[in-house]
């Protein structure tokens, strides 16, 4: 086969026609996030800017590269789930490697440009919070930030990808619980309440929540690329590719949504002028801010009105989720039986694990497709906490070593993510990491049995799950939990569990009846072998007798074995136990009845012992 010429590029040479590019423009550097129009965490493949510059596959990370009077440096700024895998994909000989938030891209730029510097960014990629604090570090230097008018890096990328041709189809009440029509209603009740006109829906997850559709557009992530403004009157403009709505989403839609080009999405900002308009400042780019200033609008920042009601589920919605999560156990139980015979006999490597799970998942009916790639990490792989395995980076799984999964799926009731730690043997694993696997399955517990009071936010549950790893000194450099959507984005908000420190968004959001979160503590030793025990839970009233106020406590959605190989007896006191006991008592009651015999005998006989009692 025939290679592109930009596609025979090295990064090197890549990174050279970019600055050849900016030096054209007039800029002396440029910034380059992972992101696109919508503010998403996992972006299309026309998005991904900065994996075809750098080599970088991470889901978060920035890029800054300067040329001319700032000279010829670059850096990529990454959090601290990606401290080795930057250095694994990125070519530390081009781009220096920078922490966030130790160090962020703006704090860095200040102390590499001087007077008069002209550092150029793409307005539709980044947030206005973004542009104002990294405007006014550049200006204490002298330098200027410049909203560029069409993007350098795409004018070097010549065989960028076009965005997915890929119609959009209807989600239906059957399974979303709730009209678009009611959606669209709550969020007219809201604009009136604020004395709103409009507000502008940008966030992929919320246009596809608020009119009930789906798509195709972002692999893992069943979202269509399109922009809503929602009207106090209850109607709302959806700029969509004309040719990805069927006759089926307009029916679905009725007359209250007017279909637009994508295209007329910044003419129809304009029209807005004179009018209150809110816009989320943490999920809508700068150029919409900048848009709707210049035409005269009444700028109101207040959060996506749709944030909050799609993250707290409806009935219909956890049922969705119980089924597809059942049906997603029993295609893990298949799997790891099939890892137990085959492990051990040393063939099975990072890709023929995931690619075997993925085949588990689409026998076990209805998978649309993954939630995220697969995280298949053997040995010292499985320590980097957002690992993505390539052929380069292949590993077989050896026997007597640790291997960690963390996949997913996406079905049309429900999302999944789950992630399990595997002993592959022959032998026993060495009491450091039975020591380390038990710390991490306490934290779990200790989340998962947590009653607490209405009002609490997930930075106060934090603690429960790593204090059990701080007693033997030792920490993770993750959250503890994300929140899930709804046969949506794996990775949802506004809520999550996990340290406050460093302002991390989610942290203060209290937790409310009928959001899903996952519940994965973890711990990874460099070079070595990485834990984590992760199962999805849904934030639930408790009853108490004699209770002063509202408590709120999780239900538990996931249920597949954990490893019983890697629990360290000694360290479990009676409370745990029972709770280990019981979670996989409901393990068979649900996963069983979905095993034939005689076909899935051997299958059944397994997940039959490791759901014996413990202790």
């Amino acid at each position: 086969m025939l290679m592109h010429a930009s596609q025979a590029r090295s990064h090197e040479e890549r990174l050279s026609a970019l600055r050849q590019q900016l030096a054209r423009q007039g800029l002396d550097g440029f910034v380059i996030p992972i992101c696109d129009e919508h503010m998403s965490e996992y972006v299309g493949a026309y998005a991904q800017r900065l994996e075809w510059l750098t080599g970088f596959g991470g889901s978060a990370g920035t890029a800054v590269v300067l040329t001319g009077a700032a000279g010829d440096k670059a850096a990529i700024f990454v959090d601290g789930r990606y401290t080795l895998q930057v250095r694994d994909q990125v070519d530390g000989q081009l781009y220096e490697y920078h922490n966030v938030p130790a160090t962020s891209p703006a704090a860095w730029l200040a102390t590499q440009v001087g007077e008069g510097a002209r550092i150029g960014f793409d307005p539709w990629l980044h947030t206005q919070p973004w542009v104002s604090a990294t405007r006014k570090a550049l200006r204490a230097k002298g330098a200027e930030l410049v909203a560029v008018e069409s993007n350098p890096l795409d004018a070097v990328w010549d065989d960028r990808p076009a965005p997915s041709p890929a119609p959009a189809f209807v989600q239906p009440l059957e399974l979303a619980g709730e009209s678009s029509e009611a959606k669209r209603a709550g969020i007219a009740t809201w604009l009136g309440e604020q004395g709103l006109d409009a507000t502008i829906v940008s966030a992929l997850d919320s246009v596809a929540w608020l009119l009930n559709i789906r798509g195709e557009d972002v692999d893992r992530t069943p979202v269509a690329l399109s922009f809503v403004i929602a009207h106090a009157d209850g109607t709302a403009d959806w700029f969509i590719a004309p040719e990805k709505v069927t006759p089926q989403v307009a029916a679905h839609l009725g007359n209250a949504v007017r279909v637009q080009p994508r295209e007329a999405f910044t003419g129809a900002l304009a029209a807005l002028a004179g009018k209150q308009v809110a816009v989320d400042s943490e999920r809508a780019v700068s150029a919409i801010f900048a848009q709707l200033s210049q035409a005269g609008a009444q700028i109101v920042e207040a959060r996506d009105p749709c944030v909050l009601p799609k993250a707290v589920k409806n009935p219909v919605e956890q049922a969705g989720q119980r089924a597809a999560q059942a049906r997603d156990a029993s295609a893990m139980v298949r799997f790891l039986h099939w890892l137990s015979v085959e492990g051990p006999k040393g063939s099975v490597t990072e890709i023929s694990a995931a690619d075997a799970l993925h085949q588990f998942r689409r026998d076990c009916g209805d998978l649309r497709d993954l939630s995220f790639d697969t995280i298949s990490g053997a040995g010292p792989n499985g320590a980097i906490v957002h690992y993505r395995v390539s052929e380069e980076t292949n590993r077989t799984l050896e026997p007597g070593s640790v291997y960690l999964v963390d996949s997913g799926g996406q079905y049309p009731d429900g999302t999944t993510d789950i992630t399990r730690t595997i002993w592959v043997g022959p032998g026993e694993a060495e009491a450091e990491v039975k020591d380390r696997f038990t710390r991490v399955l306490k934290g779990h517990i200790a989340l998962a049995r947590a009653v607490f009071p209405a009002g609490t936010a997930g930075s106060q549950l934090d603690t429960l799950a790593r204090q059990h790893l701080w007693q033997a000194g030792v920490d993770y450099a993750h959250g503890t939990g994300h929140g899930v959507g709804s046969f949506l984005a794996v990775h949802e908000g506004p809520q999550r569990i996990a340290k406050s420190a460093g302002g991390q968004a989610g942290t203060g959001q209290e937790l409310l009846a009928g959001m899903f979160l996952s519940n994965e503590p973890g711990y990874y030793k460099t070079g070595a072998y990485g834990i984590r025990i992760e199962n999805l839970v849904l934030v639930e009233k408790r009853e108490i007798a004699g209770a002063e106020g509202d408590y709120l406590g999780f239900e538990t959605l996931t249920h597949v074995p954990i490893a019983r190989d890697l629990v360290d007896l000694s360290l479990m006191d009676k409370d745990e136990l029972a709770w280990w006991n019981a979670y996989h008592a409901r393990v068979w009651a649900i996963v069983a009845p979905q095993l034939e015999a005689p076909v899935d005998g051997d299958v059944r006989a397994w997940l039959e012992a490791q759901c014996a009692p413990l202790g």
